[in-house]
């Protein structure tokens, strides 16, 4: 069972359909218990940081996500799923991440139209076995005005140019996370979903 986090931000029904297009058995869930309970963790979002924070601590989310990742477990994160790994973000100076990786999350520099939307490539930087299916001239579908900018850049799976070269996608242990959507990217982000699956049987 793939449990797909409900904090109130997030396309849940797109993602959830995407996934059981592709064979996964997703529940969607705003109960740690059953987060404990699941073979693998998907965090999809859409909006702020701090507000995300601070639904995820308020409904137990937090410290079940970091439990969950200590145990081996896979996660997926999903645009504001991977920025919510690192420690803090511009947005909201005050909140605090998961910290589950080192590094920040950083506003495009200005000049940039943002957000930054709609289709774009990957450099790929590494084998990530949830890209297996990708080829180099594949796109993607953005939407966000801030992107993560990891200290340690041997967790970085995939970048991306756009004004700057932003680090889109981070592989590292038992945790991938992206900055695209890859429940709106057709066929393309099927592939990375059905990969993300076979992982968690």
């Amino acid at each position: 069972m793939i449990a797909i986090i409900d904090y109130g931000m997030g396309n849940l029904r797109s993602v959830t359909k995407a996934l059981e297009y592709v064979g996964a058995e997703p529940t969607v869930t705003s109960d740690p218990n059953v987060v404990a309970n699941a073979d693998a963790v998907v965090l999809p979002g859409q909006g702020a940081f701090g507000a995300a924070m601070q639904r995820l601590d308020a409904a137990g989310m937090t410290d079940a996500v970091r439990d969950s990742v200590a145990a081996g477990k896979p996660y997926l994160g999903i645009c504001l799923g991977l920025q919510v790994l690192f420690q803090s973000s511009e947005e909201a100076p005050d909140a605090r991440g998961f910290g589950l990786l080192a590094g920040t999350v950083d506003r495009f520099e200005p000049g940039l139209k943002v957000p930054h939307m709609g289709w774009n490539q990957l450099v790929h930087r590494k084998p990530t076995p949830h890209f297996r299916t990708l080829d180099d001239d594949d796109y993607l579908y953005f939407v966000h005005s801030y992107y993560v900018a990891p200290r340690d850049p041997e967790v970085i799976a995939a970048e991306t140019d756009y004004g700057v070269r932003f680090t889109s996608a981070i592989h590292a242990d038992n945790m991938c996370a992206m900055q695209f959507h890859p429940e709106k990217s057709q066929r393309v982000g099927l592939g990375i979903l059905e990969a993300f699956t076979e992982m968690t049987r």
